[in-house]
């Protein structure tokens, strides 16, 4: 399957997600400008983390209306996966495709440590190597890492089952240990931690390469059924 990973003015993970996919996960992959207009050929599109236009405004506020945006949400319609982590994460609710937003950690200082999270829902096309209430160790690196929802958002994200990972301790104060959510159709996920960062135990963790693997599992699952 062929990868794209979103780059903008000021991403700093691109090369991270770059290295997980074409040397750990052994999946084609290219890097995709910002200023390009078309997503067409690509399976899966991922939106690393870093610090897109500098975090003006707010995070990902900007890099919303990238010319690269209106081929994003076409692609996210065709219900292929779409992963944004941390500044990705951000990127997508201020580009309406997924709800809620992140806000400064309740400490108000930049948080980088390993964090356990729990498996909320192992029946995602992001998460389908993992078991339900799983503990997985990711890295987090970030200072608005606070996911916020109003309660009526909460109750449908629930009711939906779109909260696929929780934080165990809660690190920024996000509303229900929100570490990682789909939109309802279930092929957009905003996630804080960084499973690119967890793909070798030499890194302390290679509890990343799970996520990339469901990726890769559903998009050649799908690829069979289209081909009979």
């Amino acid at each position: 399957m062929k990868f794209a990973i979103l780059a903008f003015p000021g991403s700093n993970c691109e090369m991270d997600l770059y290295y997980a996919i074409q040397d750990i996960m052994k999946e084609e992959v290219e890097l995709v400008s910002y200023k390009k207009d078309s997503l067409a050929g690509f399976d899966a599109v991922l939106i690393p983390g870093g610090f897109s236009y500098g975090d003006y405004l707010r995070s990902g506020a900007i890099a919303r209306f990238s010319p690269i945006i209106p081929a994003l949400r076409e692609f996210a319609k065709s219900g292929k996966p779409v992963l944004g982590i941390c500044n990705g994460f951000q990127i997508l609710t201020e580009a309406g495709l997924l709800p809620g937003s992140l806000q400064k950690n309740v400490s108000a200082k930049f948080i980088c440590k390993p964090e356990p999270l729990v498996v909320n829902n192992a029946d995602s096309m992001f998460s389908s190597t993992f078991k339900l209430a799983q503990i997985i160790n990711l890295p987090i690196a970030h200072g608005d890492g606070n996911y916020y929802c109003d309660q009526e958002t909460l109750k449908q994200l629930i009711a939906n089952d779109q909260i696929i990972f929780k934080y165990r301790n809660n690190p920024n104060g996000s509303v229900a240990n929100i570490a990682g959510i789909t939109n309802k159709a279930g092929n957009v996920l905003g996630m804080m931690p960084h499973p690119e960062r967890a793909v070798e135990d030499i890194l302390g963790s290679s509890d990343g390469v799970g996520i990339f693997q469901s990726i890769v599992n559903y998009a050649k699952s799908r690829e069979v059924v289209a081909h009979g």
